[in-house]
């Protein structure tokens, strides 16, 4: 175990800097801004948080992290679209106001393939599959079973239109052959409510809440949404054990105004990655189920266009429109 965990931390140190790097010459000149599409407390206002104070030490300047939510994230990434490409004005979001909201909304306010440049991924997440006892379930396999022998009798809730929750169910749906009927809500409360309290059966839930739930009976946890294990539920299914190729990750972006040089980019990339791997902060967003992800701009920018087509292809297949 410390051998591994000694290759490990070698393995680490040569991709991703252990120690703090100078920035670039003569920058920054004034302090950065970090636009977060959504209200305080969410994902990625997380990850800014926990970055933000190291950086601001290594660049000597402050780190503003700008919370603006509205129109689905539209509000805030609007801002990073239209803001000059100096390198001092960033996105941090979730996948929604990019990858998602471009197929749901029949105009933007900026084109996300187009305005902008993908710095890093930063941090992923998985819900989870998550049933009400009540349902004679107890794994996959035995829902999509149920769900074919009850073609649009299952109900499955979600926060509401486009979110991680209902596009996991689409996914669902789409890879397994099966009608299960979208009930939304407004938010992620809400649904996860009636799930607990037996008014829908199923439902993609967050780690967070669906583990206590669980350990105490009210819930069963079927299967994480991500391609592999969770380290926090290393006894739960993937989806993709049974259905290969399931993969709703949601992920935790750093973006730039297209235009910004890779210099400022490569830098910022490298510091942030390195503050999110340290223990204090690794072992903070761990307790939140978030795993840190060290992708770098080359394969987050091809990433970023896979997942644009797979959830295209999914809200196409499903006919969903939020205008």
């Amino acid at each position: 175990m410390i051998r591994s965990s000694c290759v490990f931390a070698l393995a680490l140190c040569a991709t991703v800097p252990c120690q703090a790097q100078k920035p670039p010459p003569g920058y920054p000149e004034k302090p950065l801004r970090f636009v977060i599409p959504y209200p305080p407390s969410g994902g990625a206002d997380v990850i800014a948080r926990a970055v933000a104070p190291g950086l601001s030490t290594v660049l000597g300047r402050a780190v503003a992290v700008d919370n603006r939510p509205g129109a689905g994230g539209m509000i805030g990434t609007e801002i990073v679209a239209r803001a000059p490409a100096d390198g001092y004005t960033f996105l941090l979001t979730t996948p929604g106001p990019l990858t998602i909201n471009a197929s749901l909304y029949s105009k933007m306010p900026y084109d996300p393939l187009r305005d902008f440049v993908p710095v890093s991924m930063l941090a992923s997440y998985s819900t989870v599959l998550t049933v009400h006892p009540s349902l004679p379930v107890r794994s996959v396999k035995d829902l999509i079973a149920l769900a074919r022998a009850k073609p649009g009798q299952l109900q499955y809730s979600s926060g509401g239109i486009g979110t991680t929750q209902h596009l996991s169910g689409e996914l669902l749906k789409y890879m397994a052959g099966v009608d299960l009927v979208h009930v939304p809500y407004k938010g992620g409360g809400p649904a996860f409510a009636d799930l607990l309290a037996g008014h829908v059966p199923l439902s993609f839930a967050t780690p967070g809440l669906a583990i206590p739930q669980a350990a105490s009976g009210r819930l069963r946890l079927l299967a994480v949404s991500s391609p592999r294990r969770s380290p926090a539920l290393p006894d739960v299914p993937a989806m993709s054990e049974t259905l290969p190729g399931f993969d709703a990750v949601a992920w935790i972006g750093f973006f730039a105004p297209a235009g910004t040089s890779p210099e400022i980019t490569h830098f910022l990339q490298r510091e942030m990655v390195r503050i999110l791997q340290t223990a204090a902060v690794r072992e903070s967003l761990a307790r939140n189920s978030f795993e840190v992800e060290a992708m770098g701009p080359e394969d987050f920018a091809q990433y970023y266009r896979r997942d644009f087509e797979k959830w295209a292809k999914v809200i196409a297949k499903a006919g969903i429109k939020a205008d």
